[in-house]
């Protein structure tokens, strides 16, 4: 696969996000100049902030794909909701590791409490409350819990 954008190419910027996340996992490899490094807050955060925007991406899609193509839409949909468990894994990993004063919370004159989104460690927060949001209104309970829908191939 190559992520050079073509000319005439419709998705220019997921292929340079998809290209992006590819360079990062190849930069997180452990090797000899590079040792195994496990996540922190910050990986996790800007990680769940990728994914809500794949939900965001995959919901549309979905969405508009249901009508002409029911069955491929349904398949999106499924799609959907798993990509929502795994966001939802990585809030839940946020969570549990140590939060980091130094890294986190730079010194500085300015106020994070001022914000109007909040505190910057409570925006993951936000942003997760919101995407469920959508996902509780287009998808049942029993289908996270099963982690699949009713889609018949």
């Amino acid at each position: 696969m190559t992520s050079r954008t073509r000319p005439g190419d419709a998705h220019p910027y997921l292929r340079a996000a998809s290209a992006g996340v590819r360079h990062h996992t190849r930069a997180l490899t452990p090797s000899e100049a590079n040792p195994p490094r496990s996540a922190d807050r910050m990986h996790l955060d800007v990680l769940h902030a990728h994914l809500t925007a794949l939900l965001q991406l995959l919901d549309r899609l979905a969405e508009n794909t249901r009508p002409a193509h029911p069955a491929a839409g349904c398949h999106l949909a499924t799609a959907h909701t798993r990509l929502w468990q795994a966001t939802s894994e990585v809030h839940s990993a946020f969570h549990l590791l140590p939060y980091d004063s130094a890294a986190e919370a730079e010194p500085s004159a300015c106020h994070p409490e001022w914000l109007p989104e909040g505190p910057p460690v409570l925006t993951i927060c936000q942003r997760h409350l919101a995407a469920g949001h959508i996902i509780r209104r287009k998808t049942t309970p029993t289908d996270l819990r099963a982690h699949t829908t009713a889609c018949v191939r």
